[in-house]
Formats: C-alpha cells, structure tokens, sequence
C-alpha cells in the first residue's frame, strides 16, 4: 500500500527529535527551568535587528505581490547578486547570480545537491562525526554513503579518506565548523584532502565533487576561521542556509553554491535547477529572499554562545571529561567515561539533563550538547557533570 522505506522513515523518529519530546513532555511535569535539554541545535539569540526591521518594511510599505509572489525556481535575481557579492567580498571571487541557486535551507540544498550529482551506483563518502540525516539523504537519492573514521582529534583521517575512495565515489562531503563536535578543520588538512582528491580524479578520469556543508561558517569563536573551500578544490559544491547565522531555523531559507571553476559549471547549476524541479521546490520562499536580499551583511551575535562555550570547555576537563575543541558551531562532543554514550545519557536523564548519545554521529563512546540555551542552565549543568564523574570513580 505505501512504501515499506518511507514508512520506516516516517515511524523511526530521529533520536535527536526524541530527546527534545522527552524534554518537552518533562518540562510540563517539573517546569522547563528544572530540565537542562541540551539535545536540539535550535537558535537561542533572536535575529539580527536588521531581519525585523526589513519584515516590518515590507509588510508595512510594499505590496504583497512584491514579496509573496513566486521567484524563478533558481530565486530571486536580485537576492542571488547580493550573496554572490557577499562571497565576493568576503572570500576574493568573482560570483554573480548564475553562481547561486535559493533553496529552502541547507537540507534541502543537500538533497537537491545529491539529486543533481548521484548516478546508478555512486558512492558518496562522509567523514566521521557526521549530521545523521546525511544518511537519510545520500540514500533517498540513490546513492551509497561510505563513512570514513576521523582522526583521533576529530579532524579529516586522509588515509582513511583515501582508502575508501574507489571509482564509484562521486563526491566527498565535509562540515566545518562540524556538527556534532564544533570542531573546524585546518588548512592543512583541507589542503591535504584537495590533493588527494585531485590525485584520484585523474586517476578514475572523472570529477570528484567536494560537498561543503556550511550552516554554521559565521558562529566562530576563536581566531581559526573556516576555509573556503572552493578556494582550495575547484570541484566544490556549497550548501549554505541562514538557520544558525540569522537564527531563522524555521523559515528555510538557504542556497547553493556552484563556482565557475566547477568542470562543466553550465551542466551542473543546470542539474541543481533539474533536481529542485523534481523534488518539487518551485522556488526558495520568497518573503525570506527578500529579507536575505536586505539583511545578507548582518552579523549574527554569539557572545551568549561564546560565554556557554567557555564556561563548559574550561570545566569539563578539569573533571576529567575528554573533550573534543569547539572552535565553531554551538555544540560540545564529549567522551563518555564508559566509552557508552548511550549509558552516559541515561545516567543524565536522572538528573533531569538531556543530552544526545553520540552513536547516531558514527561515535557511540560520545555525547552531544548544544550550548545554544541560556546562560543560567549551562551553569546548572556543571555541577550534573561533576556529580556524574564522581560516579563513575566509585
């Protein structure tokens, strides 16, 4: 009657999702200011002033027809020339609006991405820790995800990378800063994987696409910024989406990212416009192209994201936690002390804080934390940790 993988999908929840109905349903019970829920990635600081200002603008001064109507599929022109120059100014290149494909958000970049590129029997390898949906997608595009392990400190495992690459890979796909680790990988080691991958295409005598998945580029809290990867490796495709960086998760708004020097640029935005098509993205939503058009300068704040990170960073390892750098994003890999992630977060549970066991990430001995919550319950938290430690020192 329907399909047996669809309706898989669509009775096993994600376990992030969950956690974050476990916590929901906990916060009735003993008030939310008595649950530490650190399981889901969603925003906690409100959109730079200048996404309200715009909103206000347009529904106070323009017609409707001039931000509800439709967009050609590839988006808006004028909001497309906005971020190319964004990316021109920031990174030194020479996009324009034939560089830059709307979509709604960096999920759907991502399938669409895989919808554009993925033949009969290709092979798209992702690096360990990785988003779980990843899998979802590559496979519901008809493709094979190969997962290569990191190294010990989280970063790209070359080696290991090389060893899975065959002449059925098709594309590599990375995330930096990443999630769940927050780690950003240097460019060292970037530059040592658009070497190998440069080696290999010659080798099988077809492209290999590097697929960057970008949602968090802007939320950095050291000195080390993420490289741009299509300054690297020319066969880089882009998924960006300003969920995290304008703290506007729920309005799915993103974009692809096709450069020039991409091998057959004209064939490739072509196929991303033919993937949108029949995944039924008419266009990116249209309000929201508007508001990018306006606000692509804006800079997000994450002082209160910095603060949480500091607080945590410097503590757990004191304690004895092993914890992997979190130079971006708003999250916190944390190594169980039974290597059993699964075991750490129920342990967890008893003390009312929720975390996501790191198995679905391809590392069941961690855990998850996303810091984006107020200040006061990541100060709540570490006493939880260190009551937890002391337990496993008994």
């Amino acid at each position: 009657m329907v399909s047996k993988e669809m309706l898989d999908l669509g009775t096993k929840r994600s376990v992030i999702r969950d956690i974050f109905e476990y916590g929901s349903k906990l916060a009735k019970e003993i008030g939310a200011e008595n649950v530490l829920d650190f399981s889901l990635g969603n925003p906690s600081t409100p959109a730079p002033r200048e996404v309200a200002n715009t909103i206000r603008y347009m529904v106070e001064e323009l017609s409707p027809r001039e931000y509800n109507s439709y967009t050609s599929s590839s988006g808006d022109t004028e909001t497309r020339l906005a971020v190319a120059k964004n990316l021109n100014k920031r990174f030194s290149t020479d996009y324009n609006e034939q560089n830059i494909f709307m979509t709604c958000g960096a999920a759907a970049s991502l399938n669409i991405i895989f919808k554009a590129i993925i033949e009969s029997g290709d092979e798209i390898i992702v690096n360990i820790p990785y988003f779980p949906e990843y899998k979802v997608f590559i496979e519901g595009q008809g493709g094979k995800p190969v997962f290569a392990k990191c190294s010990e400190n989280l970063y790209l495992d070359i080696a290991e990378i090389e060893s899975k690459i065959n002449e059925n890979t098709k594309a590599v796909l990375i995330n930096s800063p990443n999630n769940p680790s927050g780690v950003i990988y240097p460019k060292e080691n970037l530059e040592a994987l658009a070497a190998l991958l440069k080696e290999k295409q010659k080798e099988y005598s077809h492209p290999i696409f590097l697929i960057s998945d970008e949602p968090y580029r802007e939320l950095v809290f050291t000195n080390e910024k993420p490289e741009f990867l299509p300054n690297i490796y020319d066969n880089t495709l882009v998924a960006y989406s300003w969920s995290k960086s304008l703290s506007l998760p729920g309005e799915r708004i993103g974009y692809i990212l096709v450069p020039n020097k991409v091998k057959d640029h004209g064939d490739v935005f072509a196929a991303v416009g033919g993937a949108a098509r029949v995944l039924g993205y008419v266009c990116a939503p249209s309000m929201f192209q508007y508001v990018i058009k306006n606000c692509v300068d804006a800079q997000p704040n994450i002082e209160v994201y910095r603060t949480n990170r500091n607080i945590l960073f410097e503590s757990l390892p004191n304690m004895g936690y092993t914890v992997a750098n979190p130079g971006g994003a708003f999250y916190l890999f944390i190594k169980s002390p039974s290597d059993d992630g699964n075991e750490f977060c129920e342990r967890a549970k008893k003390y009312h804080m929720l975390l996501v066991p790191g198995e679905g990430f391809g590392m069941k001995e961690y855990v998850r934390l996303s810091f984006c919550v107020d200040t006061e319950k990541i100060e709540k938290s570490i006493d939880v940790f260190k009551k937890l430690m002391d337990e496993y020192k008994l």
